[in-house]
């Protein structure tokens, strides 16, 4: 008895020893039981396609792991079960399912009772914009000019698409060495498309405002002849025989692709298998992800548009550090086949642009079925810059604008005290500039009430939208189990223990139960969150926060808008390294505000965003590069 409690137990301190080794606490979930065989099997020399022998001491330990209490007689009942169940997890191994594969199950973030528009009304757009003052005499000014400036010049033959995609392929390489935002350029594939929009339009046949317009696809979008790496290293050469349905939209469109952009590696942050994609504001930062290269390039001029996806903050974060423009569009907007798939219930593709009104336009373009993506609706995007926006409902998340409070952290167990003097400094740092960046946030409230805006007070949800947010971890980790289980997770750049090939370790513990359990949490969320918006139409929040983690489970649109310069007197940044992760914000950096709506009303969303952006003018600000 006493030699079986002792091996055990050693057995115990071995399984947490393999988990402190791969970065996961001692917390763990029922999966533990497959990673402890999986752990003997490796500890055995066997060959990686074959299963160790589950014990009754594995049981135990998972049991352990998972909270569970198993008594010897259950033990005996389920030991055949799970050799039975493991078992069956190889045969689906064995079918080497692609990414490109989507579970047999559809996301509808929609509540019951909730009528989507689906007429196809026209583009109403606003006035023809003023273009006199733009030339390829003077680059400056004509590279950040707006895409719907650009359509227009090209429109009028004032400037030709295939001058205008060539200053852009000439900036590209001119500045991509500073900024680390390109992938691939499609030169060849631009000419081409230049050259016939050009045609067409002195043929009189014009298609719409993005016709001639270069723009920049994020690099999880397949585009035939030329490869799609996914920022990651490991697929630097791989290629697709296909084109994805939204390159594919904007070639109808008329718009011309000039380079495929940086993206962190597998949509993780701004670091892919090349460099870490910059800041145009401060090119020792990050450019912040993973619509990395996206947000960098537009921001810094390099192309008319880009693309981004969001899953969970990779549209917002980037274009709020790059102060640039970015719509997150509701779940199920976009057709995302041709995509890299990361989380089949949260994966988003939208625009990132230089306004709002070239987001809606390229909304229009890309939106709407495709008779591939189960999970998009059949809804209808109406852009009308003339919408009376006066008649929304505004609400404000009240509570996140308030003056922020410092806490000081709490001491941990064995902290050393040069380790915890230096965790109260950073926390001190990060609340200076959290009250520095709260007179932009508030400053926006009273730009919205100059606008003869009422603001209504509301309040998110009080869920944990945190403990809901691993369904994402697990469903990347389904999306991405073969690099796992061969091991070729160790060629990706980042290894550190927020990394993919950590998290998606750690994913591993997590059980079926508990994911189903978190799409239940999720459903109340939605429907929390439908009694929210049937309150008001339109909510104004800081871009981070709680609302960021909610609205993308939800499947919530928003906008994000630049909101002002910091200043000379911004606090530094906790850390000024080149290139290190925590060196953001501080001195000349920008700043946003986000703007949420309902479900499937994101062109009444934007209408309301353009309105602000009008009102306020900080997208007319840009970067000086050297």
């Amino acid at each position: 008895m006493l030699a079986n409690m002792m091996q055990a137990d050693e057995s115990r301190r071995r399984f947490l020893g393999v988990c402190a080794k791969a970065g996961v606490g001692a917390t763990l979930f029922p999966g533990a039981l497959y990673t402890l065989a999986a752990q003997a099997q490796q500890d055995t020399g066997a060959d990686p396609g074959t299963f160790a022998k589950i014990t009754p001491e594995m049981i135990d330990q998972a049991a352990a792991m998972a909270g569970l209490t198993i008594t010897e007689e259950q033990k005996k009942q389920l030991l055949d079960g799970v050799v039975e169940q493991r078992d069956s997890i190889r045969q689906l191994r064995d079918l080497h399912l692609p990414n490109r594969v989507a579970p047999a199950f559809s996301f509808d973030p929609v509540p019951p009772g909730m009528k989507l528009e689906t007429a196809k009304k026209p583009v109403v757009l606003g006035a023809a914009p003023d273009v006199s003052g733009l030339s390829l005499s003077n680059e400056e000014k004509l590279a950040f000019a707006t895409a719907r400036e650009l359509g227009e010049l090209v429109r009028t033959r004032k400037i030709t698409s295939i001058d205008l995609t060539k200053m852009y392929l000439s900036r590209l390489k001119r500045f991509d060495p500073q900024l680390h935002c390109v992938i691939t350029l499609t030169e060849e594939r631009a000419l081409q498309q230049a050259a016939e929009a050009d045609r067409q339009i002195a043929a009189g046949k014009h298609l719409g405002p993005l016709h001639g317009v270069p723009w920049g696809a994020k690099d999880l979008l397949s585009v035939k002849g030329y490869r799609t790496t996914w920022g990651a290293a490991g697929f630097e050469e791989q290629q697709f025989d296909t084109t994805a349905t939204v390159v594919d939209r904007l070639d109808k469109a008329g718009a011309v692709l000039v380079a495929k952009l940086s993206m962190g590696a597998l949509a993780q942050g701004d670091l892919w298998f090349g460099a870490r994609t910059r800041n145009p504001w401060n090119t020792k930062q990050g450019s912040s992800g993973s619509s990395a290269g996206s947000g960098s390039a537009v921001s810094a001029g390099l192309v008319g548009f880009a693309n981004g996806t969001e899953t969970l903050g990779s549209i917002s974060s980037p274009a709020t550090r790059c102060g640039v423009t970015g719509l997150r569009p509701t779940f199920g907007f976009v057709p995302r086949t041709g995509a890299m798939a990361l989380s089949w219930t949260m994966d988003k593709i939208g625009p990132i642009c230089r306004s709002v009104e070239d987001c809606a336009l390229v909304m229009e373009a890309i939106h709407g079925p495709d008779g591939q993506d189960r999970m998009v609706k059949e809804a209808s995007f109406c852009w009308d810059a003339r919408f009376d926006w006066k008649k929304l409902r505004v609400g404000v998340l009240s509570a996140a604008f308030e003056a922020p409070k410092f806490e000081e952290p709490k001491r941990k167990d064995g902290e050393a005290d040069a380790a915890f003097a230096e965790r109260v400094a950073m926390a001190k740092r990060n609340y200076e500039r959290a009250v520095y960046d709260n007179r932009y946030e508030r400053a926006s409230l009273d730009a919205l009430k100059k606008m003869g805006v009422t603001l209504i007070p509301v309040e998110l949800p009080k869920l944990p939208w945190g403990a809901i947010t691993p369904v994402l971890e697990v469903e990347a980790a389904a999306a991405f189990d073969e690099l796992t289980l061969s091991g070729r997770d160790r060629l990706l750049t980042g290894q550190g223990s927020g990394d993919w090939p950590n998290t998606f370790r750690i994913a591993r513990f997590y059980s079926a139960v508990d994911y189903v359990q978190a799409m239940r949490a999720r459903t109340l969320g939605m429907e929390q969150m439908a009694e929210l918006f049937a309150k008001v139409d339109v909510i104004v929040t800081p871009s981070g926060g709680p609302q960021l983690r909610a609205t993308n489970l939800t499947g919530h649109p928003a906008v994000i808008v630049p909101n002002g310069l910091r200043g000379d007197d911004a606090p530094l940044p906790w850390k000024t390294g080149d290139g290190d992760p925590a060196n953001t914000g501080g001195p000349g950096t920008m700043t946003s505000i986000t703007f949420l709506g309902q479900l499937y009303s994101d062109a009444r969303l934007a209408a309301f965003a353009h309105a602000y952006q009008e009102a306020t003018g900080f997208h007319k600000l840009h970067p000086k590069l050297a």
